[in-house]
């Protein structure tokens, strides 16, 4: 089978990239701006078509949370009418759709993690520009699905983690929110599941299902930070501070935790804890591998 990856220099993408030798049997092409403009729908459906794909993973994204609340425009653009060409693309060729959406499209103030069909109630642009593209792909209606994920991470582009180990060796303090709360996930965890269901798939089925995918277990950002620099080695004091203390243009969820339970039993997946993910991504890292 012939796969399109969109967006293959962001996080995700580059992880996906590492692990295309494990799925041999198929031919990944990696794209990214500016040779493929995913908003372009001529020119997608023509790549799909004349490349003959049979599934599409959607890596591209507009992830610039605060920049977002300025440049609403360009968020859209890319997160809804660009999940609705290639949607369109999908169902014109008659391929399935992987596209991966976030745990902005809820407001956060659940009590319990959050199942995948809970009412979206976006608190910012990036959530509600998401969830349009969400709700295009459903409305277009090629063969999908639609993985939200949260606090994604890697050795590659820029993260949480990575400014952690920046500022855990440039400064001897720092203080992180402790007021908003939910579950890390390592971009390589997210990429060996999607290549697990590219591996499973019927091609011959259609497809209409959402899913959440993050790593197991439940942090604040204050108690990421304070694993990160324990792992790192470093000696930077963590102090805990309330959001109202660190504002930022757009509202964040206080509570993001998602329910995994739908896509670990339906593809037989094996979800690693946050905590034994940061270990592997850092040691990673300090072996440059």
């Amino acid at each position: 089978m012939n796969i399109l990856v969109t967006g293959s220099r962001g996080q995700l993408g580059s992880e996906l990239h590492e692990l295309r030798e494990t799925a041999a049997s198929h031919r990944f092409y990696f794209t990214d701006l500016p040779e493929f403009d995913i908003i372009s729908a001529e020119a997608v459906e023509s790549f799909c078509r004349g490349h003959r794909i049979g599934a599409i993973v959607n890596c591209a994204a507009y992830t610039a949370v605060d920049k977002a609340e300025t440049d609403v425009k360009q968020a859209f653009t890319v997160n809804r009418d660009g999940a609705a060409v290639l949607a369109g693309a999908a169902r014109a060729c008659g391929a399935l759709l992987v596209h991966i959406s976030t745990d902005y499209v809820f407001d956060g103030r659940n009590c319990r993690p959050y199942r995948e069909d809970d009412p979206a109630s976006p608190g910012g642009v990036y959530g509600q520009s998401k969830w349009e593209g969400e709700e295009a792909i459903r409305r277009i209606g090629p063969s999908h699905l639609i993985i939200r994920t949260s606090w994604l991470y890697s050795a590659y582009g820029q993260n949480f983690v990575k400014t952690m180990l920046r500022l855990g060796r440039e400064r001897e303090s720092i203080g992180v929110v402790f007021d908003q709360v939910g579950s890390p996930t390592r971009a390589a965890d997210l990429a060996s599941a999607i290549v697990a269901i590219l591996e499973s798939f019927d091609p011959g089925k259609q497809y209409a299902e959402t899913y959440h995918y993050s790593n197991e277990g439940v942090c604040s950002w204050y108690d990421f930070a304070k694993a990160i620099m324990a792992a790192g080695g470093l000696s930077c004091d963590v102090k805990p501070i309330e959001t109202a203390d660190y504002p930022t243009p757009a509202l964040r969820p206080h509570f993001s935790v998602l329910n995994k339970r739908k896509i670990r039993e339906a593809w037989n997946l094996e979800i690693p804890h946050w905590h034994d993910a940061l270990l592997k991504t850092l040691d990673s890292m300090m072996r440059g591998t």
